[in-house]
């Protein structure tokens, strides 16, 4: 079983590509972005940790933690958002390497793909065997969050700003899939890629 991390600046499309690859092949898909959901629901230490650092007023009328709020919180405050990866970010590792060992121990899959924000600065190279790197250019990029997400131009370049450059995430990964035309062309690219490794689709039923 491989694991592959999967990387690229927001807006690349990795949820496009993650979903063909957990669809098509033997795989299960582990986002890093979901698990940290997850670390912050009640009962989970890390909503205990959140809510001492940040107070009550980031919950819902259920208790339950509003993430938009506590984005909202922290987005434009680097030592507030620092705290915040202290005390998500380790929990979410040990998820991740929790549940690669448990599919390591069961033997049924070819891959796990781990697609994390801090892939390469959080060195998650220790849990992968390899990184890709999903590529489109800036100009795609922006479109596609202000039409999927709403974004406002200010609002990317924001995001934008803090995000490695594509020679940056190139030096890193073993792959690039260049995501910036028609779907057939992409997914053409990663059967390429896991042909090269000897991993085969999906038996069909």
């Amino acid at each position: 079983m491989k694991v592959i991390g999967i990387t690229g600046g927001v807006g690349s499309g990795k949820s496009t590509i993650l979903e063909y690859i957990g669809r098509v092949y033997n795989a299960r898909v582990i986002q890093a972005d979901k698990v940290g959901h997850l670390m912050m629901e009640t009962g989970q230490p890390g909503y205990y940790q959140v809510v001492e650092t940040f107070g009550s007023g980031i919950l819902n009328g259920d208790q339950t933690v509003n993430r938009a709020k506590l984005s909202a919180l922290v987005f434009e405050k680097p030592e507030l958002l620092a705290k915040l990866e202290k005390i998500i970010h380790p929990a979410v590792k040990a998820y991740i390497v929790e549940e690669i060992d448990k599919e390591r121990t069961a033997g049924k899959l070819s891959l796990v793909l781990v697609e994390a924000a801090l892939l390469i600065e959080d060195n998650y190279r220790v849990l992968c065997d390899e990184f890709w790197y999903i590529y489109a250019a800036d100009e795609i990029r922006r479109e596609r969050l202000k039409r999927w997400r709403g974004y406002s131009d200010e609002k990317v370049d924001r995001i934008m700003a803090h995000q490695m450059s594509a020679e940056e995430y190139r030096r890193h990964c073993e792959e690039e899939i260049d995501n910036n035309g028609e779907l057939s062309d992409v997914y053409g690219q990663i059967d390429q890629i896991m042909k090269k490794r000897g991993i085969h689709k999906r038996q069909k039923m």
